[in-house]
């Protein structure tokens, strides 16, 4: 198996048949058994991997065919790619918490992803090749119940920060996902909110650790757009 990219919290492999994904850093365990449970509750709502199998530190999930969206943003359709990004966010807001098989971590009225963004799509085209559709939502391990701009601004602080270059197409992933657009200021709170706990989370794993000090720089530039 070869070692798949864009993991941070985890070492993923895959054959083009199954993929294994092992947990690294602070409550590993728990983060397997939050994917893998999730997974399973949400095959047939959202386009999830298929569960395979959990042995120790390891998820093995099927295999999703489809191309990252975070690649797919630099191909000229931006817009696209995040409107879609937005259309199946909706859906991910709209499963009802009390469908889940056990309690998710945290306290709101929406199963929050986590870590969205197009990083965590894979999309191919519609049958039509017009327009894309998404062929799986992945890396589950930080979901929660929460507040919708959580991943909303999740989001959008995704594509300020590595693809600066397509702000401006977040209008359609606004769009796509079709409900009220919360306001900047309360957006940014949110981003930086996040940045915070994800440095707490790299301090626990590695006090002294490069990630650490990279966090805190984009804490100050999140905090300063």
């Amino acid at each position: 198996m070869r070692r798949l990219p864009h993991g941070y919290t985890n070492r993923t492999h895959g054959d083009g048949t199954t993929v294994v994904k092992r947990y690294e850093g602070p409550d590993a365990a728990g983060r397997r058994e939050r994917e893998g449970r999730l997974l399973a509750d949400l095959a047939d709502v959202v386009p999830v991997p298929p569960v395979l199998g959990a042995d120790g530190d390891a998820l093995t999930l099927g295999f999703v065919p489809g191309m990252p969206g975070q690649e797919l943003l630099e191909t000229g359709d931006a817009a696209e790619v995040l409107r879609v990004c937005g259309a199946i966010l909706r859906s991910i807001h709209a499963v009802p918490p009390q469908s889940l098989s056990a309690p998710l971590p945290g306290r709101g009225p929406v199963l929050v992803h986590g870590d969205f963004g197009p990083n965590n799509l894979l999309l191919g085209f519609t049958s039509n090749l017009s327009t894309y559709a998404v062929t799986g939502v992945v890396d589950w391990e930080f979901a929660h119940l929460g507040e919708a701009i959580e991943d909303l601004a999740w989001c959008e602080w995704i594509v300020r920060t590595h693809h600066p270059d397509r702000v401006d197409a977040l209008d359609a992933f606004f769009a796509g996902y079709g409900g009220p657009v919360p306001d900047w200021a309360d957006r940014q709170d949110a981003m930086v909110a996040r940045c915070v706990e994800l440095r707490e989370f790299c301090r626990r794993w590695d006090p002294d650790g490069p990630a650490v000090d990279m966090w805190d720089g984009r804490i100050a530039t999140t905090a300063g757009w």
